[in-house]
């Protein structure tokens, strides 16, 4: 099936042309080119008069960076650990969005630097970021952290592994999180959905994320694949911290965002859920001028805010 590029937010279509790289045919024998010309193409930081600081992590298999994002707090403040987005494969800690948070609320921001496949498959990923979400807890007084107002969050894959530590967090009896913050998440391996049928999504496509998939399972266990790391697997959803949830019309995980979204409700999960018309995946950090981006951001931060108590 053929996505129908009308059906695209004009203000995102006609920047399609000018993004300067595909993802679409990402395997294993590329992913290193893929990252290389990735950090190459980063732009710089955007600026804001949020501080940022590196710290090390410690975690059962070693140390993993961490990249703390605040505006100096005078006094203990809510905290997001922050996990970026790429597929499970590519990406870096050092993230834009996890500064625009830290710029417009007044939270702190933990983006984790977790191992990512193929190097690593699951579950190397998810263990590093829970390390860090206990290490958060260990460490509030020195990080000027309130440790009773956590929230985790991600976009994309950062999203999907976000979902899948809350669960882990769930079962393990880790601390209380406020909120899980769910932007488009990556988190069914099958895509056995309408929306994941088609096969020429923009930016993410079907192919594009089976191999990603592949990468991070190190296989295809297909429904036999940990709740961890594809959150769309969980039988139970009850008990778990309240949920945001946004993605596009046009998104290859539209329709598992919604689905996940509808089981939490049915479990009794308290979940936000917005569907922007028009806009693909990540389209709003491609273009994030435009005015259903610009909607996205003010509903992610106004959700965000409530959460931690801020608003």
């Amino acid at each position: 099936m053929k996505l129908d590029y009308a059906r695209l937010d004009p203000e995102l279509a006609a920047a399609l042309e000018q993004m300067p790289l595909s993802f679409g045919g990402i395997t294993r024998e590329n992913v290193h080119t893929i990252r290389e010309v990735l950090a190459a193409q980063r732009p710089p930081p955007v600026a804001t008069d949020v501080s940022v600081e590196q710290q090390s992590v410690p975690t059962p298999d070693g140390e993993v960076a961490a990249y703390i994002y605040h505006r100096n707090p005078s006094s203990p403040q809510p905290a997001l650990l922050w996990i970026h987005g790429g597929g499970y494969i590519v990406g870096s800690a050092e993230d834009d969005r996890a500064r625009i948070i830290a710029e417009n609320l007044d939270c702190t921001v933990v983006s984790v630097d977790y191992r990512m496949a193929p190097e690593h498959p699951f579950p190397a990923g998810p263990e590093d970021c829970y390390a860090a979400l206990l290490w958060m807890v260990e460490r509030a007084q020195a990080l000027k952290i309130d440790a009773s107002r956590l929230a985790i969050g991600g976009a994309s894959a950062g999203a999907g592994m976000a979902a899948g530590v809350a669960l882990m967090n769930r079962d393990r009896g880790g601390p209380a999180l406020a909120l899980q913050l769910l932007m488009y998440p990556m988190i069914d391996n099958l895509h056995d959905t309408p929306s994941g049928q088609y096969t020429n999504h923009p930016v993410w496509d079907q192919g594009t994320s089976f191999s990603a998939w592949e990468m991070y399972l190190d296989g295809t266990p297909g429904l036999d694949a940990s709740p961890y790391a594809a959150a769309s697997r969980a039988t139970d959803l009850s008990g778990l911290p309240p949920a945001y949830i946004c993605v596009g019309t046009e998104d290859l995980f539209r329709d598992e965002d919604i689905e996940y979204a509808r089981r939490l409700i049915d479990a009794g999960v308290p979940c936000e859920l917005a569907v922007f018309p028009g806009m693909y995946h990540g389209g709003d950090m491609f273009v994030p001028q435009a005015r259903i981006s610009r909607r996205l951001n003010a509903n992610f931060l106004s959700a965000l805010s409530h959460g931690l108590g801020l608003s």
